[in-house]
């Protein structure tokens, strides 16, 4: 993979307080565990997400993969952190941990 798609990928989780790599829009997710990860974020009342749409750019797909070394498509960063998927946000909601992590 070039390090091209590795900064690009380095400078989106850096510069934006909230980064989810998902599958579609949140307007239009393309799977279940994206617009889970989407409901998570809306019901926490996070408005600005900065969304990355893996199926548009098969290079930041793979790169994301490995940027994280995490395999699977949704992904969650939080101030340059890398949070989790669907299930992990899933548990961090349902314990309050995401909410703290937001400063909501």
């Amino acid at each position: 993979m070039s390090t091209d798609v590795q900064k690009r990928i380095h400078e989106q989780v850096t510069t934006h307080p909230v980064v989810l790599y998902m599958k579609g829009s949140p307007q239009f997710p393309q799977c279940g565990f994206s617009a889970n990860a989407v409901g998570i974020l809306n019901a926490l009342g996070i408005k600005e997400v900065f969304a990355v749409d893996v199926l548009q750019d098969p290079e930041i797909r793979q790169g994301i993969k490995e940027y994280a070394n995490w395999p699977t498509i949704p992904q969650l960063y939080i101030k340059g952190q890398f949070v989790g998927g669907s299930d992990i946000m899933t548990e961090m909601y349902q314990s309050g941990e995401l909410k703290q992590l937001l400063g909501v």
